[in-house]
């Protein structure tokens, strides 16, 4: 699968072309402005977000004695950074990412650049707290911006705890995860009821089993909404193997298929951002791109998802 995705992302970036990405947007337009990637407002609080980032499940996940693989992760960070991104998010369940996140910070001196965002798994109290501090001293933090509650499948799940880590300044903002479609009904009530600032949930051109409960439940809750696997576990990178890009993407600016995966996502308003993983640095400026230039209106979107599946 891996050789698949490189193979066609390959084929379609122009790195060269763009080298010049600034820093993130301050304000949401209609399209990303030409001083920086979209950003978008983070419903519970204003502030705002570069809606391109990095997940970090298996591809950070590696020994520290593989320097090739650190130099090369510190440089996606760097890319991140350079092209006006943030966030990054991660889990103690990534094996070792959250140890390499602590190197590649002291490497690059960027975490003050970064949004983070971790994970706790549901457990006991003990247990919870105990994680969140092996994760901290991982990544070499006394802080995060977001902790989000992995895969919550109880519906009577509550957020007391990471309330209360809020309230004491351990993270800024709290939330819920989800990849599981047995789990929606749970999380959709736990979402109306506990209304947290943010939920993760997996989406893609692939999987869109989200999109007509759980993501308006998000939204309409007041969450902001972060999307993982937006490839699909790369059986998006799969079906578009070989294939040209259609005429018109050229009205959005697509130059490769991640970008046109990435630009299907953000078209959708509800959408606050991407976290792609990414190993390469030429992967992490195309998927950046993703974050200028327009975004397809609903009858876009509905003609990209259509050829699409009929590729």
């Amino acid at each position: 699968m891996k050789a698949n995705i490189d193979l066609t992302r390959r084929e379609t970036l122009t790195l060269a072309a763009a080298t010049g990405i600034a820093v993130a947007a301050s304000t949401l337009p209609a399209r990303a402005q030409s001083s920086g990637i979209l950003a978008r407002k983070i419903p519970s609080s204003g502030e705002m977000l570069p809606v391109v980032g990095i997940g970090t499940a298996i591809i950070f996940d590696f020994d520290k004695s593989d320097k090739t693989k650190l130099d090369e992760r510190a440089e996606v960070i760097k890319a991140l950074v350079a092209g006006g991104g943030r966030l990054i998010d991660t889990a103690p369940s990534y094996g070792l990412a959250e140890d390499r996140l602590g190197d590649l910070f002291a490497m690059t001196g960027l975490r003050d650049r970064i949004f983070l965002a971790g994970k706790v798994r549901v457990a006991s109290r003990d247990d919870t707290v105990a994680e969140m501090k092996a994760s901290f001293a991982k990544m070499k933090i006394d802080r995060i911006d977001l902790m989000q509650l992995h895969n919550v499948r109880d519906a009577n799940q509550n957020l007391d705890l990471l309330r209360e880590w809020k309230k004491s300044g351990l993270c800024k903002y709290i939330g819920i995860t989800s990849s599981f479609d047995r789990d929606y009904s749970a999380v959709e009530q736990t979402l109306k009821r506990e209304k947290p600032d943010f939920f993760q949930i997996d989406y893609s051109m692939v999987d869109r089993n989200s999109e007509e409960r759980l993501i308006p439940a998000a939204a309409d809750s007041g969450c902001a909404i972060l999307t993982n696997l937006p490839f699909g576990r790369g059986k998006f990178f799969q079906k578009v193997a070989g294939k040209p890009l259609p005429d018109f993407a050229k009205e959005i600016e697509v130059t490769s298929w991640a970008q046109y995966a990435l630009k299907w996502l953000l078209g959708n308003p509800a959408i606050n951002g991407v976290i792609p993983g990414t190993d390469k640095p030429q992967y992490m400026v195309d998927n950046l791109k993703a974050g200028l230039g327009p975004l397809p209106d609903a009858a876009l979107r509905k003609r990209m998802l259509d050829h699409f599946e009929q590729l």
